[in-house]
């Protein structure tokens, strides 16, 4: 977990150079990122909120994610992290997001989106906008804990672009 904490104050840093705020919209990881996030003290001056939503429902009712998209392209896509990210910017006094939606395991998995396959989107206040799907090796806590390392190095590989 030392990677994971190291990320998160360098972010912290990051953002408080920007004078930005951060907020997350987790699914796979299960609030992982803002978990990170929050144990670095003073975040409360550069992290909003986090939203865990793990159910399809919580997608649309909390940051209105489309069920047409859900349906079209399934929870563990691009197109919906995408609208995760970008909701959860709506939602938030935050600059910055990241969304994260994937397949931890060990089961769910399919032939198209086998386990250890996770979607990521990062959004800003800015337009900014990028995504990227990964196949990640391992247990279901070794998916989830290199997904919250790439949610957090995104972000602050978008802070460190600004600088």
């Amino acid at each position: 977990m030392n990677k994971v904490l190291d990320l998160a104050e360098q972010l912290g840093a990051a953002l408080l150079q920007q004078c930005w705020i951060a907020t997350t919209a987790e699914s796979c990881t299960g609030g992982g990122v803002s978990m990170a996030i929050t144990e670095i003290a003073g975040s409360s001056a550069w992290f909003d909120r986090a939203f865990v939503t793990y159910s399809n429902e919580a997608k649309q009712q909390m940051i209105n994610v489309q069920a047409e998209t859900l349906v079209e392209h399934g929870a563990v896509s691009e197109p919906v992290v995408t609208e995760m990210a970008k909701g959860a910017l709506d939602h938030s006094n935050a600059n910055i997001s990241v969304a994260i939606s994937g397949i931890a395991g060990p089961g769910g998995g399919t032939a198209l989106k086998p386990v250890g396959t996770v979607c990521f989107a990062w959004a800003d206040k800015t337009g900014w906008l990028y995504t990227e799907t990964c196949l990640f090796d391992g247990d279901r806590n070794a998916v989830r804990e290199q997904a919250i390392e790439k949610s957090l190095s995104g972000m602050l590989q978008r802070l460190q672009t600004l600088a």
